[in-house]
């Protein structure tokens, strides 16, 4: 990304991407800590304003272009991926960013997320995971915890949640990660990360919706609670937590367990140690389903971080290739070339 910026040109803030718009989301959304990390990060990703590109569906999350001093794409529900997709193969020179919610990716759009993953479309998905429909005023969603109490579920949801991590990594997406809405150093760190990664980058962020499901990641973002709850993922670190930092995952066979370091039987060298880089992504399943065990804390950083030829580059350079070949196709010959067949 170095090559789309001028050493020459001012330096740009915060404000110089936040645009004319007012914010029309509830006060005290999550979205806009989002937004605010969004725009204090850009400015240090090392590409020009006119050549970054926010596609988004439908949600609260998808109005994110509309505040964005960049170009932007308020497409349809679920179709995101797809939209962005065909942007950056059209134009591979553009930083093409997705904003979605967990309603609008994992639902309608599942399927266009799956293959913009398996495909290692160079494009960002930012997440917003407040585990309901906000939009349409509170019911479950996709990601909604089994017994959730909605305006769908009266009587509790009976259905089981995506786990969005792991459908990532199932996918194949070469860098997948999460955050939280209310660790603005955290989320930054993430977005820049993102941002340099080339390939499909896909952040889930824990985001709280204080009108329909407030709370939700309460445990992992107050003060008493977060140091118990959240498991930081550091690369080539032990991963430890706890208020004194005593606390450590240690891999029983593929079952991660807690232990305490200072318990006189266990140490630090017990501790699993992170590795992003790890090319084999069972130990990253293993960190994503974490969540499924109230036993254990939440992991955010990054699960995995793999480095392999993007579906855009392939594109490119086979039209290139072709085109040598055989020279630039003719468009108005090709529409009106003959095609019979008899049946």
């Amino acid at each position: 990304m170095a090559n789309n910026i001028d050493v020459n040109e001012v330096k740009l803030t915060a404000k110089d991407f936040s645009s004319d718009q007012d914010v029309r989301w509830c006060p005290g959304c999550g979205d806009y800590s989002i937004l605010a990390q969004v725009q204090r990060t850009f400015p240090d990703i090392g590409v020009k304003k006119e050549n970054i590109v926010w596609v988004s569906g439908i949600g609260c999350s998808s109005r994110f272009p509309y505040y964005m001093n960049t170009y932007g794409f308020h497409s349809i529900h679920g179709r995101a991926p797809a939209i962005a997709t065909g942007l950056k193969i059209s134009r591979p020179d553009l930083s093409v960013w997705v904003a979605t919610g967990d309603g609008d990716l994992m639902s309608i759009g599942g399927n266009h997320f799956i293959h913009a993953c398996r495909k290692n479309i160079d494009i960002k998905i930012l997440m917003f995971n407040n585990r309901i429909y906000g939009l349409t005023k509170g019911q479950y969603s996709p990601t909604s915890e089994k017994g959730k109490v909605t305006k769908t579920t009266p009587y509790g949801s009976i259905d089981y949640p995506f786990n969005p991590a792991s459908l990532a990594l199932g996918a194949e997406s070469t860098f997948v990660a999460r955050s939280l809405d209310r660790d603005p150093k955290h989320l930054q760190s993430i977005i820049k990360r993102a941002a340099d990664h080339k390939g499909t980058a896909f952040v889930e962020i824990l985001q709280n919706c204080n009108i329909f499901n407030d709370g939700a990641f309460a445990l992992l973002t107050d003060k008493e609670t977060k140091a118990d709850h959240v498991l930081v993922l550091e690369h080539s670190k032990p991963m430890l937590f706890g208020k004194e930092n005593n606390l450590g995952i240690k891999l029983d066979g593929f079952r991660p367990v807690v232990i305490d370091i200072n318990d006189g039987k266990h140490s630090v060298s017990d501790v699993w140690v992170h590795n992003e880089e790890d090319h084999h992504p069972i130990r990253s399943f293993i960190l994503a389903h974490m969540t499924d065990d109230p036993k254990l804390p939440t992991p955010i950083g990054i699960f995995r971080e793999v480095i392999k030829p993007t579906y855009d580059e392939g594109i490119t350079e086979q039209i290139e290739n072709v085109t040598k070949k055989k020279g630039r196709g003719d468009l108005q010959k090709l529409l009106f070339e003959s095609n019979t067949w008899e049946v």
